[in-house]
C-alpha cells in the first residue's frame, strides 16, 4: 500500500512538473534575433549637380532594419566647396561622416522597407580650410582683406532626418529620398575665426543648415 502511494506521489510530481513546464515554455515569448539586412544607397542628385556648380558633393549610406520599425544607419561622404560672399573668399574640403537611426512612421504592409520615416544622426566632419581673403575694418573706417593659410579643422552637427523609401517594381532598388535638418553644434575655429563652409554642413555662416537627398539604393 505504501508502495503505491509513493509511486502515486512521484508519478504526480512529475505530471506536475512536466505541465508547469510546458506552460512555461508557451508563455514565452520568443527572444529577439537581428537578421542581418542591409539597403546600400548612392547619393545621385548632388553628385550630378556637383559637376555644373562650385560644390562637389558625393555621399552615401548603409542602413539596416534593428528591430520592427527601428533602423540604423551610418552616412559618409567628401565635400569640397568655396565661399564668395560679404567680402570672404574661402574654400574647404574633406571627409565627413553620420550615425544614428530612424523609425518608419508609416509602412508598407507587404514590404517594410518602403515607407515614411523619421529620425536624427550625430555628425563630423575633418577638413582643410583656407581663407584667400578675410574682410577686415581699419582706421578711418577703411577696409582691407588678410589671408590665411590652409589649416585643418573639425566641426560636428545634429541632423534631422525626413523622407520616404520606394521600391522600384519588382527588383531590389529603392528610390529613396530625404530633408535633413541641421544645426551646428561645435565647432574648430582658426585664429578666431568662424569657418564659413564645412563639408557635410554646408555654409556654416549661420548654425543653422538645411540638406537635400535623392539616393538610389540597393538591398542586400
Amino acid at each position: 500500500m505504501k508502495k503505491k502511494l509513493i509511486y502515486s506521489l512521484i508519478f504526480s510530481v512529475l505530471s506536475f512538473w512536466n505541465l508547469s513546464a510546458q506552460e512555461k515554455e508557451e508563455t514565452e515569448k520568443p527572444k529577439w534575433k537581428y537578421e542581418p539586412n542591409f539597403i546600400v544607397g548612392v547619393d545621385v542628385l548632388n553628385a550630378g549637380v556637383s559637376f555644373f556648380s562650385d560644390r562637389q558633393l558625393f555621399q552615401g549610406f548603409i542602413s539596416s532594419k534593428v528591430k520592427d520599425n527601428l533602423h540604423g544607419i551610418i552616412e559618409a561622404g567628401f565635400d569640397k566647396n568655396i565661399y564668395q560672399n560679404n567680402g570672404y573668399d574661402a574654400k574647404a574640403s574633406g571627409p565627413f561622416a553620420k550615425i544614428g537611426a530612424f523609425y518608419m512612421l508609416a509602412r508598407d504592409r507587404e514590404n517594410d522597407f518602403n515607407g515614411f520615416y523619421g529620425g536624427g544622426k550625430i555628425a563630423g566632419s575633418f577638413y582643410k580650410q583656407e581663407y584667400m581673403a578675410i574682410p577686415v575694418r581699419g582706421f578711418g573706417g577703411n577696409s582691407s582683406t588678410v589671408s590665411m593659410p590652409s589649416s585643418s579643422q573639425s566641426s560636428f552637427w545634429l541632423e534631422g532626418t525626413l523622407g520616404g523609401r520606394v521600391q522600384l517594381f519588382e527588383s531590389n532598388f529603392y528610390i529613396d529620398v530625404s530633408m535633413q535638418p541641421r544645426y551646428l553644434m561645435v565647432t574648430s575655429k582658426q585664429d578666431e575665426v568662424v569657418p564659413m563652409i564645412v563639408p557635410g554642413f554646408g555654409k556654416s555662416s549661420s548654425k543653422f543648415n538645411m540638406g537635400f537627398a535623392w539616393n538610389i539604393a540597393y538591398k542586400f
